[in-house]
């Protein structure tokens, strides 16, 4: 069946925050790009949505539920269950799964605050890599821990790459029994190799680290890398590791809320629902529900292989097109994810230019990128790669022509 990744629609005044908080229709979180200047229209590429419409079986799915008109109490359904479970078991598998392993979850930021809150205290120091994504500063933060980065380092090919040593270092100098795990990793795009897996489990298991694992973009692989759960690597992590997953950025289903959580250990598992349950902060909407039942039907998985055709082919394109017309910018294919991170060092030392100035010249052209700085890349852009080819060119073009 073939689906459309070649019109634009615009979002502006219809709830999409990537355009209304940067052009005025509603509040923003305080790092949104300027409205551009006149003469230019803004094209989103900064939040981690899409501008590409839901797959047809999660509209499907909603307009045969709101077909029947009532919206009262409900409870999760044996189908929501089972849809999860087969479609772990067909992309990563995954199998074993039982009904009882998995938990809704009204978004992964609660999910990853709320095991923050049942496996450290107050003033504890957690790990996590850098660049890093920017929410899990809140998150940890937020509730009175404190971060501690280990740095990923590009390879001699450009792989971005975990620094084990200093990952052991750093665990033992903190006394630190948290770690904060995303995979595949945001906003590098890396899809971590087995024995990259296999290495880090080695360290958190012998100094007894829980792992809170962040597993949103696993669906979204532009490569013939494949997707390792982490509750996979081996015996250990089973008994160790709470996973998030969440339909929201293969599918675009952020706004809709309906993330869940995959926990096999029952002691873990119940300390996090206990605590959950105490505060009454996750219940799923029945609208939701039905879009995961809808997404991850053999339909919705039909659209998520065009869906990553489209976004592969945007990624290489823009790879070739920055490392080839932007001078002093370096950026490597991402392995999965549609979100590049662009390295500015050298050309920031070329022209002179500082990060603000360098940010401020593309929002100025329309060109709605993100402040790497928030990821911890000190002179770094991230750039989001999921819209018709025809604006990820003209977005390209006006930066080469009046920013680079």
């Amino acid at each position: 069946m073939s689906y459309d990744f070649t019109s634009y629609t615009n979002r502006f005044g219809k709830d999409a925050y990537a355009v209304d908080a940067v052009l005025g229709r509603s509040s923003g979180w305080g790092f949104e790009p300027r409205r551009p200047k006149e003469g230019f229209d803004f094209i989103p590429m900064w939040v981690a949505d899409m501008n590409f419409a839901t797959a047809p079986a999660v509209t499907d799915a909603i307009i045969s539920r709101v077909q029947h008109p009532l919206f009262g109490y409900y409870s999760a359904s044996d189908a929501y269950y089972n849809s999860i479970i087969s479609w772990h078991e067909r992309r990563h598998h995954f199998s074993g799964l039982k009904r009882e392993d998995i938990g809704y979850e009204n978004g992964v930021h609660g999910m990853v605050t709320s095991a923050i809150q049942i496996l450290s205290s107050p003033g504890d120091k957690i790990l996590l890599h850098s660049p890093v994504y920017v929410g899990y500063a809140s998150d940890i933060e937020g509730t009175g821990r404190k971060s501690v980065y280990s740095p990923l380092l590009p390879d001699e090919n450009g792989v971005w790459r975990m620094d084990f040593e200093d990952m052991e270092r750093k665990i033992k100098e903190n006394r630190i029994h948290l770690v904060v795990f995303c995979s595949p990793h945001n906003p590098t795009g890396r899809v971590w190799e087995r024995w990259e897996l296999e290495k880090a489990f080695e360290i958190f298991e012998r100094y007894e680290c829980y792992v809170i694992s962040d597993e949103i973009w696993c669906d979204i692989i532009l490569g013939q890398k494949e997707h390792i759960p982490l509750l996979l690597v081996n015996e250990w992590a089973k008994s160790h590791v709470l996973a998030a997953y969440a339909p929201s950025k293969t599918f675009n289903l952020a706004g809709l809320i309906g993330s869940y959580h995959i926990i096999p250990d029952p002691f873990l598992r119940d300390r996090l629902r206990r605590y959950e349950d105490n505060i009454h902060y996750n219940e799923m909407n029945v609208l939701s529900m039905h879009a995961l039942m809808g997404a991850y039907s053999a339909s919705g998985e039909d659209w998520v292989g065009a869906l990553t055709g489209v976004l592969r082919g945007n990624a290489e394109y823009a790879v070739s097109y920055i490392n080839g017309h932007f001078p002093g910018v370096w950026t490597a294919m991402p392995e999965a994810t549609y979100m590049l991170f662009l390295d500015c060092t050298r050309n920031l030392e070329q022209t002179g230019r500082s990060m603000d100035q360098l940010l401020e010249a593309g929002w100025e052209v329309g060109v709605g990128w993100q402040d790497g700085r928030d990821f911890e890349g000190p002179c770094h852009i991230r750039l989001n790669l999921a819209l018709p080819r025809t604006k990820l060119e003209e977005a390209m073009e006006r930066l080469s022509k009046y920013v680079f």
